[in-house]
């Protein structure tokens, strides 16, 4: 049960169609932007940006709680549709915390990239 309250609060409150906002759009710090000096984008890094790679660890988690492997895959699907967007068979790093989701950060981040292959393959293996 407690499982199941945790997926569907990461759920409601930081799923995107990209990955988890590392940050709540509720929350007073929260900076659904990266971009601007330097400064500016330290400072939104870890205050709402999404995250790719925390994608692979939610679906599975999702597949744990509710067995349902097609719709633990269905949010991987936006990111491979991603992968011909920003660069050409890669995820970006980090994505914006408010629609439209826009890519930011490195255009080829590995991480981002593995965390959704092993999801997708663990879910296709069952």
């Amino acid at each position: 049960q407690r499982q199941r309250q945790i997926v569907d609060a990461c759920a409601r409150h930081l799923l995107t169609s990209y990955g988890l906002r590392s940050l709540a759009p509720g929350h007073p710090k929260y900076q659904g932007h990266y971009g601007g000096d330097q400064w500016h984008r330290d400072g939104a890094y870890h205050q709402g940006t999404v995250w790719a790679f925390l994608l692979g660890p939610f679906a599975l988690a999702h597949f744990k709680v509710y067995g349902n492997a097609e719709a633990a895959r269905s949010f991987l699907s936006p990111v491979a549709h991603h992968l011909g967007d920003y660069g050409l068979g890669s995820v970006a790093e980090i994505f914006d915390g408010d629609w439209p989701f826009a890519p930011r950060g490195c255009i080829a981040q590995a991480w981002s990239v593995a965390e959704t292959l092993r999801a997708w393959h663990e879910l296709a293996a069952g």
